[in-house]
C-alpha cells in the first residue's frame, strides 16, 4: 500500500465476514469510493447479495439497496476472487465455546485463507472482539513459513469494532475509531486507510492497548449491568422501586452513570467480551472476581424472572399450564437480532416448566428453543385477554402499550416501559414487588 494519498481510491479493499459489523463497514467504504470485495462463507448471504435482495438485517433499507446495486461492491466465497485485495479488514464473530472459553475458529479460519492469498505489500486489519494477544498471534499464523516480515512486507494492526446495531445516534463513521499497529508502519498504514472514510481517528501504541480497551468497554457495562439486576432482585425483597431509585440517583450531575436492569443482558459483545478478558487472566494465573460475580447474576436473572412470574399467578394459576405471552425476545430494541438473548432463556424455563408460552416479536418471526419451533403471534384482544400474564421482556417502538393495558389482566414489566402506569393494579415491575 504505498503512495497511498496518491492511490486510496484505486485500493482494493476486503472485507471478511458479511454480519452486522461487516457489511456496515463495507458499504462506508464504498461510499468513500474504494472498490469493495466481501467475503462470507454463508451462501445464502451471497446470493442475497447478489440478488439485489433487500432484506438484511444488518443494514437499514436504504443502505442495502446502495450496497447491493453499487458496481464498488462485489460478494463471494471464492477465495481466488480476493487475490488483488490491497488491504483485508477482518470481521468475523469471536463467540464463546461449549465450554465457555474463547471460540477462536473464525478467526484462524480467516488468518488460513489469507496465508493462501498474501502477496507483499497488504494491510491486514483485525476487527473483531478479543482477548489481548490475539492480533499477534494471527499475525505469527499468517506469515508462518514464509519469509513476510511484518511492518516491512506485510502490515499488520488492530481496530475494534464499536457498531452498535439500531443506534441512529451515531452512525458507523462518526463513532471514533481506535487504531493500532503491530509495527510504526503496520500503525501509519492502519492510520491512512481508516482516516479516509472515519471522522476521528485515535492512535493507541500497541494491539494489546486496543484490544483490551475494547474489552473494557464492554467489561464496565457488563459489570455495572450485572450490579443493578442484583440491586433489582434486592429491591424487590425490601419493597424499594428500583426504576425510581434510579430517577432519583441520575439527577446528580457528577459520578453517576444510569444503567437500568432487565431479564438479563444479551447481544454479542457486552456477555461475551469479559468471559474472553477471564480467560486470558485464568492463562496467567489470574482471575477477576467481578467478572465472575457479574457472570453469576447474569445468568441467574431469566430464572429469577421465571420464578417472579410463578409468584405473580400464585394462588389461583400454577405455572405450570399457564398461558404466558412474551414480548420482545431479541436482545435489543428494534433490532432482529437474538444472539445471547436473555429471553431466549426465559422462554425456554418458561417451557420446561409446562408453561404455555407463546411470544410476539415484531423483528423475530420464528424461532426455535430446545428443539421446539416458535412462532410470533398476533397481538390480538383475545391473544391477550387468554394470557395470564403478559411478560415485557424487550420493548420495541412498534409495541402496542395501549392494547396491552387493556386488554391483559397481567403484566410483568421487566423494562419499566409501561413507566406511566406505574399505579395500575395489573402492571408489576420488575424491583418494584
Amino acid at each position: 500500500m504505498d503512495n497511498f494519498e496518491q492511490t486510496s481510491r484505486r485500493i482494493r479493499i476486503t472485507v471478511m465476514g458479511l454480519g452486522y459489523v461487516g457489511l456496515p463497514l463495507a458499504v462506508l467504504f464504498v461510499k468513500g469510493g474504494f472498490h469493495v470485495t466481501g467475503f462470507d462463507i454463508n451462501p445464502e448471504l451471497i446470493t442475497k447479495l447478489r440478488n439485489k435482495e433487500m432484506s438484511l438485517p444488518s443494514l437499514a433499507e436504504h443502505d442495502a439497496h446502495f450496497i447491493t446495486t453499487s458496481d464498488h461492491f462485489s460478494a463471494t466465497s471464492d477465495l481466488d476472487e480476493l487475490r488483488d485485495s490491497d488491504a483485508i479488514i477482518i470481521c468475523v464473530p469471536t463467540p464463546l465455546g461449549a465450554d465457555r472459553q474463547p471460540d477462536l475458529r473464525y478467526i484462524e479460519a480467516a488468518a488460513d485463507s489469507i496465508k493462501q492469498i498474501l502477496r507483499p505489500g497488504q494491510l491486514v486489519i483485525l476487527e473483531s472482539s478479543t482477548y489481548p494477544g490475539t492480533t499477534k498471534e494471527i499475525a505469527n499464523r499468517i506469515i508462518a513459513g514464509t519469509s513476510y516480515v511484518i511492518g516491512e512486507d506485510l502490515f499488520i494492526g488492530y481496530s475494534p469494532e464499536r457498531i452498535d446495531p439500531g443506534n441512529s445516534q451515531y452512525s458507523v463513521e462518526t463513532i471514533p475509531k481506535l487504531v493500532s499497529g503491530i509495527t510504526p508502519a503496520c500503525l501509519n498504514q492502519v492510520i491512512q486507510l481508516y482516516s479516509s472514510v472515519f471522522k476521528e481517528i485515535k492512535p493507541v501504541t500497541s494491539p494489546e492497548i486496543a484490544e483490551m480497551a475494547k474489552l473494557l468497554e464492554n467489561t464496565y457495562r457488563f459489570i455495572n449491568i450485572s450490579f443493578i439486576n442484583e440491586l433489582a432482585i434486592l429491591c424487590d425483597a425490601m419493597h424499594i422501586d428500583i426504576w425510581e431509585v434510579i430517577d432519583g440517583a441520575k439527577t446528580k450531575p457528577f459520578g453517576f452513570n444510569d444503567f437500568y436492569p432487565g431479564s438479563g443482558i444479551g447481544g454479542h459483545c457486552i456477555p461475551v467480551d469479559p468471559l474472553y478478558l477471564q480467560w486470558k487472566l485464568e492463562q496467567l494465573g489470574l482471575e477477576s472476581s467481578f467478572i465472575r460475580e457479574s457472570e453469576r447474576i447474569n445468568e441467574s436473572m431469566p430464572m429469577y424472572i421465571v420464578k417472579r412470574i410463578s409468584e405473580l399467578l400464585k394462588p389461583s394459576t400454577p405455572l405450570k399450564g399457564a398461558s404466558i405471552l412474551l414480548y420482545g425476545i431479541t436482545y435489543k430494541s428494534n433490532v432482529a437480532d437474538v444472539r445471547e438473548s436473555s429471553a431466549i432463556k426465559v422462554l425456554q424455563y418458561l417451557h420446561e416448566a409446562g408453561a404455555d408460552v407463546s411470544y410476539h416479536d415484531p423483528y423475530m418471526d420464528t424461532i426455535h428453543v430446545g428443539g421446539t419451533l416458535f412462532q410470533s403471534v398476533e397481538l390480538t384482544a383475545d391473544v391477550l385477554q387468554r394470557a395470564d400474564c403478559v411478560v415485557i421482556l424487550m420493548t420495541h417502538n412498534a409495541m402496542p402499550k395501549a392494547d396491552i393495558l387493556k386488554y391483559a389482566s397481567l403484566v410483568y414489566d421487566t423494562r419499566d416501559v409501561m413507566d406511566k402506569q406505574r399505579n395500575m393494579r395489573n402492571v408489576i415491575r420488575l424491583g418494584d414487588s
